[in-house]
């Protein structure tokens, strides 16, 4: 998919109810993302980062405009084909993990792979793991584990599925500045090796200048 564009987002806007009325918090956004080309968005809180990243991503419904995703135009889809459209092609890192507490390490990287009932989820599962080196760890629960190392299977389980997009909204906001350094060089490690297209929210300038790519954002819009 080299030079392929995986993301279009035309007009996009998202306004939501306040007690104040309505408040726009993305207007009239339109950038496109190529294959293999990694973006990050910056700006002060409330820009409106987070937002579109779950727009782009399906996990959210705009106000207005439209986002294509790997040729789906997420628009004219109901919430279970944009599921299927994230199971395909998407991969996410969040700042507070999102580990289910009750499975393991494995478990955890693995669940994707069951959800999408793919084959040899266990040694997919455990390769993975390996690859951000916690083989020694797959029978540990998240309260088990540090922050770091919670991220790491975080990293392994977006990963997994060999995504074509990942999406990451402040991978290292929850870390020390060590391990957010040791995360933030894995993150771009496994993106060049697998090729994948990564859009990367970050308060983080080092994180956010070894992007292609950095997008300021302010009150919605995009900052030339």
């Amino acid at each position: 998919m080299i030079n392929e564009t995986v993301i279009i987002a035309t007009g996009l806007g998202k306004q939501v109810s306040s007690p104040e009325g309505r408040l726009t918090i993305l207007e009239n956004v339109n950038f496109t993302v190529s294959s293999g080309e990694t973006v990050a968005l910056v700006g002060p809180s409330g820009a409106g980062k987070t937002t579109l990243l779950a727009l782009l991503a399906g996990l959210d419904h705009p106000t207005s405009g439209n986002v294509i995703l790997c040729g789906e135009d997420l628009s004219e889809l109901d919430e279970d084909g944009r599921a299927l459209v994230r199971g395909r092609n998407v991969g996410f890192v969040f700042q507070s993990f999102h580990l289910v507490a009750s499975l393991t390490a494995l478990e955890n990287v693995m669940l994707p792979l069951e959800l999408a009932s793919e084959p040899n989820a266990g040694q997919r599962g455990l390769a993975a793991l390996e690859s951000v080196g916690l083989g020694p760890r797959t029978g540990h629960y998240p309260r088990q584990l540090s922050g770091g190392e919670k991220q790491r299977v975080a990293i392994a389980r977006a990963f997994v599925t060999r995504p074509t997009v990942l999406f990451a909204d402040e991978p290292t906001g929850n870390l020390d500045t060590a391990s957010g350094e040791r995360i933030g060089t894995l993150l771009f490690d496994l993106n060049k090796e697998a090729g994948t297209t990564l859009v990367l929210v970050t308060h983080d300038k080092d994180l956010a200048a070894r992007c292609d790519r950095v997008i300021q954002m302010e009150a919605g819009h995009f900052v030339e």
